[in-house]
């Protein structure tokens, strides 16, 4: 069994452990990623969180995503299987021997995992009205699961749905 989910008010510091994360992963992959993107409910100023930095890092070159998986596996990063609802990335989990504070999706930039990540994290930044329902599914479905793991990703990944949903037809 795995570990219950933890949920935190928002913190400020997630920001700067975002940015000090970007700033690694960038010196350490110098060639292979051109670009890392803060992502996940940790990005959204003010809602209630797993405390786990979550961020999307892209490489040009779909060529560079196992010089940049090895080089975070420097970094004590290691590889996962990637959720149902994620294509064309490597999904990766840091520390290597316990419970994720960091999670990084290596995709090529401009990819359509790269656009579906990046076009939720503006919605729910851009759209409080959005991020608070969401916040609003998270702790539901958290509390009456009693913090069990596949029942609230399974109620993350429908709300993502719908939200990705209304972003095609908007566009």
């Amino acid at each position: 069994m795995s570990d219950p989910v933890r949920l935190m008010h928002y913190d400020p510091q997630w920001r700067q452990e975002f940015e000090q994360t970007r700033s690694s992963v960038l010196m350490s992959c110098t060639g292979w990623v051109q670009a890392v993107e803060h992502i996940g409910s940790t990005s959204v100023t003010g809602i209630v969180a797993q405390p786990v930095i979550d961020a999307v890092a892209g490489v040009v070159d779909p060529s560079g995503l196992q010089h940049a998986q090895a080089a975070l596996e420097g970094l004590n990063f290691r590889s996962v299987e990637l959720p149902t609802w994620a294509d064309d990335a490597v999904l990766m989990l840091k520390p290597r021997n316990a419970s994720p504070t960091h999670s990084i999706f290596l995709t090529q930039i401009d990819s359509p995992l790269w656009k579906r990540l990046l076009g939720v994290r503006d919605r729910l930044r851009e759209n409080r009205e959005v991020a608070l329902r969401y916040e609003d599914a998270k702790v539901h479905r958290w509390k009456a699961a009693s913090g069990d793991r596949e029942s609230y990703q399974q109620a993350k990944a429908m709300f993502f749905s719908h939200l990705e949903d209304q972003l095609r037809s908007e566009s």
